[in-house]
């Protein structure tokens, strides 16, 4: 699960600076930045909510 978090989270990142860097997609940029705080939250939510000690898959 965090491996998949992870590679969301670098999904949008690249999704966000392409946005920023090619003036006509900026919109693209808008896009990435509101899913990757989505994933991190996500993420942070669901590694808050795991017992400690226990290690899932």
């Amino acid at each position: 699960m965090v491996r998949i978090i992870v590679w969301l989270l670098a999904a949008w990142l690249v999704i966000t600076v392409l946005g920023a860097v090619i003036k006509g997609v900026f919109w693209l940029a808008v896009i990435g930045g509101v899913l990757f705080l989505g994933t991190a939250a996500y993420g942070a939510i669901k590694s808050s909510k795991r017992p400690k000690g226990i290690k899932g898959p």
